[in-house]
Formats: structure tokens, sequence, C-alpha cells
């Protein structure tokens, strides 16, 4: 009896099997789309009003309760007409909530001042006890 090579046996001892590679591919794949759709990006959106009246919030009386935090266009902030820096804004509203407990904050941005200010502004606000911040805008 001879034995005979058939010329597919020596073709399939040298093929690689690639099934194996395509399903942990699609795996990733399948992995990665599924991840993708679950991410979600941190952060709050904040569109400023336009202002309806050039007023400004210290030509109001003195007997008027509120604390105004003005923040002016190079990042300057001032309560009561008085600059301040923002590490002063906690400060200023634990003294205002000490005599006014019911007192509102508002935190007057102008239109062109930085947003990254205003957040820090309000994050100070929100440690000195006052959890319900109002925000105005001021024109140009």
């Amino acid at each position: 009896m001879r034995m005979r090579r058939h010329r597919g046996d020596a073709e399939s001892e040298g093929a690689i099997d690639l099934a194996p590679m395509l399903d942990f591919v699609m795996n990733l794949l399948i992995f990665f789309i599924i991840t993708a759709v679950f991410v979600k990006e941190v952060g709050f959106s904040l569109s400023r009003p336009a202002a309806s009246n050039q007023s400004t919030p210290q030509d109001q009386k003195k007997d008027d309760k509120t604390l105004y935090i003005v923040l002016h266009n190079g990042g300057e902030i001032s309560i009561e007409k008085r600059p301040i820096d923002v590490r002063a804004v906690r400060a200023n509203v634990e003294r205002f909530k000490a005599e006014n407990p019911e007192g509102p904050v508002i935190v007057v941005a102008n239109s062109k001042s930085a947003t990254g200010v205003l957040v820090q502004v309000m994050d100070q606000v929100r440690l000195g006890g006052v959890l319900d911040v109002s925000i105005a805008s001021t024109g140009g």
C-alpha cells in the first residue's frame, strides 16, 4: 500500500485559520461602539441674556437687602462699588448672609466678562452658604 499525499492536504496544513481573529475584532468593535454611546461630558451650558435696561445695580437704593457682585470687562470684581479679589467673595457673602439670612445674591456679569471668572465667583458664593445664586447681565 502506497500512501499518497493529496495536494489539498498539504495546502491545508500551512493555512492560518482567520475565524478566531475575526471574532476578536468584531468583539472589540462592538465594545467600542457601546462605550462610545454612553460617554457623557460633564458640564452645563450658560447663555447670558441681553440687558434690557442700562441701569447698574449700584444705582439701587441702599435699603435694598440684596448683595450685588459685579464682574467687569477685565475680570475685575466689585461688591458695593469696591474692588475685591475672587478669594474675598466668600467672606463677603458669609458676612452678608449673617446680616440678612434670606437676602438674595445676584452676580451681575458684563457681556464681555470672562466666563471662568463668573464660575469662580458662583463657586465662592455657594461656598459662602448661598445656594440660590441669580445671574444678571449688563450690556457692552
